[in-house]
């Protein structure tokens, strides 16, 4: 199977954005019978890829939100080198050198037959296209005994503080480049608490490949200085630094007076996100022009000093599949100071996947730190409770989190602990979660004014509460979507957000209140939110939002061809 993609022309996408908004004016939507069809949703159809409150996604997740993950030929079995099915002796090192054959072999599967496996050490992939394959999350089962402060060291906070950094980053399975991993770990032994993103622990492993002209959000095609080192299938950075006036800041969060007037300078951690850093595939150079993956998430304006650049070698194409990931069961730790009891998580890593995975008794579920057009599908967390059963942080795009279920806690919530949800925070964009069953925790937006993101076709029993220091600054950017959700207990917190987040869109939400924790806007002045269809969930058409985009995004790539 190719994984070469192949770029949409313009005449393509404004003739299917065309044929969509046909169907909408007449109250049809390709895939959805009935319902009520929004005012946004029309909107949204005529402009794509700018509308003011909803972002476009069609194109989140593993190649573009490929149906069907690459199948990479069997290359080992992890019972050739050492592994025991039967529990009784550690099988991380026998895990890991089949891994490591499969990486020598420039790729494959690694299958994990069925049976129990003892982890008393963490498996690292650290390899593009090497794919974990169990035999089903219900007949492979990964049983690990130790936490990441025993196998790596006790991890702080670079924010300062007696936080620990496992409460959110790291995993018992754990995707990342090797040159990346071995810097990692290095610093966290080393007690100098590194930057985790595309740019190394100091953020400083980046070179120029380019300068890009002024261009608008939603642009698939820039103009660049120098093509020269540009290549279609390369994967660069757009990169855009803040000027003094925190002008970029600003168009985050949508602009206007209320984030002028917003007092950017003391939100510390908030200002050391930035420079934003875009991963995204070069899918055409034609001299100066060069098309894009994914449209422009972000005006590339000449005050930003927008460049596309290099990175750390990204860690591409791989994937973990059919297996159960299961820790030692223990008390959940106090807020903030979790032992990394972690389940599986992606790190500067660009089209990987997991499918058909549970993570049980973790910490933290599944993570994506400095992760981008990855796709969690058919995923879930169970087991004793988990602090975060989904991350997604540290300037993570583009991925999708579809079919997930996040089981109720079997035990008792410990004193001092915290539950969150689906998490986003960091500056992280254009990420979907669709087709949820979270049967606790909340829509966990963690400060470090995440933007444009969209939660789609979810019931949620809203129980959970956000974190996020406030020198992280705002809980939302602009275009965050929720549509169609169902709230089992009818609680507002961080569900309905037309009052909270700046041009937002509430659309096919039940009828709910505030209580418990309660937020107030960051923004003076009119947030320029949309509520529609509120208090008829399950009616709205369509009924999910990335599938409808998906569907506008097919549509112009068979016109395309």
């Amino acid at each position: 199977m190719s994984d070469r993609w192949e770029g949409p022309t313009r005449r393509a996408v404004l003739g299917s954005a065309t044929a969509v908004a046909a169907d909408a004016a007449t109250g049809t939507v390709t895939g959805d019978v009935g319902g009520q069809v929004p005012a946004l949703w029309r909107e949204f159809t005529r402009t794509p890829f700018t509308h003011p409150q909803i972002p476009y996604v069609g194109r989140a997740g593993q190649r573009a939100g490929a149906a069907h993950f690459p199948r990479r030929p069997v290359v080992a079995d992890v019972r050739a080198y050492g592994a025991a099915a039967d529990g009784s002796a550690d099988s991380a090192p026998a895990i890991n050198r089949a891994v490591a054959a499969a990486g020598r072999a420039g790729g494959g599967t690694v299958l994990i037959p069925p049976g129990t496996y003892r982890l008393d050490g963490l498996v690292h992939v650290g390899h593009s296209n090497v794919v974990l394959r169990g035999a089903g999350s219900a007949r492979t089962r990964l049983y690990a005994t130790r936490s990441l402060t025993e196998l790596i060291g006790a991890y702080g906070s670079r924010y300062g503080g007696d936080k620990s950094s496992w409460s959110w980053a790291g995993g018992l399975v754990w995707f990342c480049p090797a040159d990346r991993f071995a810097a990692l770990t290095g610093a966290i032994r080393a007690k100098a608490w590194p930057f985790e993103g595309w740019t190394g622990n100091q953020r400083d492993e980046w070179e120029t490949l380019t300068t890009v002209e002024p261009a608008r959000r939603g642009s698939w095609t820039v103009t660049v200085a120098d093509p020269g080192r540009l290549r279609p299938g390369r994967l660069v950075l757009l990169r855009l630094a803040d000027d003094a006036g925190h002008t970029l800041l600003e168009h985050m969060a949508g602009g206007g007076p209320g984030p002028e007037a917003y007092h950017w300078n003391d939100k510390t951690k908030l200002t050391s996100y930035i420079p934003y850093e875009w991963p995204v595939r070069i899918a055409r150079v034609r001299g100066g022009e060069v098309t894009l993956e994914r449209p422009l998430p972000l005006d590339t304006r000449p005050e930003w000093d927008p460049r596309l650049t290099t990175h750390v070698e990204a860690l591409t194409g791989s994937g973990v599949e059919g297996l159960t990931l299961e820790a030692v069961e223990t008390l959940q730790a106090p807020h903030l100071l979790d032992r990394g009891h972690n389940g599986v998580t992606f790190q500067c890593a660009y089209d990987c996947w997991a499918d058909d995975v549970v993570v049980r008794h973790m910490d933290n579920g599944f993570g994506l730190v400095a992760a981008s057009a990855c796709t969690l599908r058919n995923t879930r967390v169970a087991g004793r409770g988990s602090h975060h059963p989904y991350f997604c942080r540290e300037g993570s795009h583009d991925n999708l989190i579809q079919d997930f279920v996040v089981e109720q806690r079997t035990t008792q919530v410990p004193a001092g602990a915290q539950l969150h949800g689906i998490n986003v925070e960091g500056l992280s964009s254009y990420n979907v979660w669709s087709r949820g069953d979270m049967r606790m925790g909340t829509f966990d937006t963690h400060r470090g004014m995440p933007f444009a993101n969209v939660r789609t076709d979810i019931t949620v029993t809203n129980n959970g509460r956000h974190g996020g220091d406030a020198s992280a600054g705002p809980l939302f950017g602009a275009r965050f979507t929720h549509w169609n959700i169902r709230v089992t207990n009818a609680r507002a917190g961080l569900t309905r957000i037309d009052g909270l987040a700046p041009y937002s869109a509430t659309v096919g939400i039940n009828e709910v209140t505030e209580f418990d924790q309660i937020d107030v806007p960051d923004f003076s002045g009119d947030p320029h939110s949309r509520l529609e269809l509120y208090g008829t969930s399950g009616t709205v058409r369509p009924r999910n939002l990335y599938e409808a985009q998906r569907e506008l995004d097919l549509s112009h790539r068979l016109g395309a061809r």
